[in-house]
């Protein structure tokens, strides 16, 4: 345990000094942080709120917010007319322009190269957020002896890595996961490993994911019966060891937005292709929470 914190506490601060800086803004009477994905004489600014894309124009003192909204079953893309009216001095068409990030992007881009000989725009080739939390459950630990398939608590912090913008359906976890020995199984383990998620189901709300472990640092001790005296009786012996492997094992998880985070559920390590299973049915469920950084 004490080997895994300083390595756990190194990472954090690695990824958290990057942090990007967002900056508040007050439209029409409300107040919003938001994030600038093009500055220029027109501004893109945009941030999730509520668990919905909130996107904004601004342009001098003025911001106005773009909407989209449905009636009658049909959008109404006021969105399109703020813009025109914005850029009335330039000749750009909104006409193909989408209420999404990358569209709304271009469309602000073009917009300021034929305001502005001298914009240059500085190419954003990833917009990291993080993600920090807690989880607890139960797991069997198929992947060690178990000879009793006893249950066992775990508990552990996730500390993940994605990018809102171009690769909203991907990110990267640093786990770490303590595994307490129960009363029918003197094993317990301490684990930091790396996984990469893919997000099938994405959603402002919602997410569902396929999680592959594919690196992980593993601290364990168990207890094991060995000959103990001259007439063969064994006794119990507390043996430890460590070992780094690349398990390649996969599991399933959804997150769902509640508040300025996600409660967040993962079925873990259902398969594995690396490592050997005691053959019993996997279970390892884990229940937590994790906030926006």
């Amino acid at each position: 345990m004490k080997s895994l914190l300083p390595i756990f506490v190194f990472c954090f601060f690695l990824f958290a000094t990057t942090l990007h800086a967002q900056q508040q803004y007050t439209v029409e009477g409300q107040t919003y942080n938001l994030n600038t994905e093009v500055e220029g004489t027109l501004t893109l600014l945009w941030n999730t709120v509520n668990g919905e894309y909130r996107y904004f124009s601004k342009k001098g003192n003025d911001i106005a917010e773009l909407k989209n909204t449905k009636q009658n079953g049909d959008y109404q893309e006021e969105y399109k007319e703020i813009l025109k009216q914005q850029t009335s001095d330039a000749v750009v068409s909104t006409e193909k322009v989408k209420l999404t990030l990358p569209s709304l992007h271009a469309f602000f881009v073009a917009y300021n190269k034929k305001k502005d000989p001298n914009f240059n725009e500085e190419e954003k080739s990833i917009d990291l957020d993080f993600r920090l939390g807690g989880f607890a459950g139960v797991s069997n630990s198929v992947y060690t002896q178990n000879p009793t398939n006893a249950l066992q608590a775990v508990a552990g912090i996730d500390f993940e890595l994605v990018d809102a913008v171009k690769l909203k359906r991907h990110a990267m976890v640093l786990r770490f996961k303590q595994t307490f020995e129960s009363s029918d199984y003197k094993y317990s383990a301490s684990q930091l490993s790396l996984n990469y998620r893919f997000k099938f189901v994405k959603t402002p709300k919602f997410d569902a994911f396929v999680n592959c472990k594919f690196a992980a640092f593993t601290h364990s001790k168990r207890e094991i019966l060995v000959p103990g005296g001259p007439v063969d009786d064994e006794v119990l012996k507390s043996v430890s060891g460590s070992d780094f492997n690349a398990p390649v094992t996969f599991g399933i998880g959804a997150d769902y937005k509640v508040g300025n985070g996600y409660i967040t559920f993962n079925y873990n390590d259902i398969v594995g292709l690396s490592v050997e299973s005691n053959d019993e049915f996997p279970i390892d469920f884990t229940l937590g929470y994790k906030f926006n950084l």
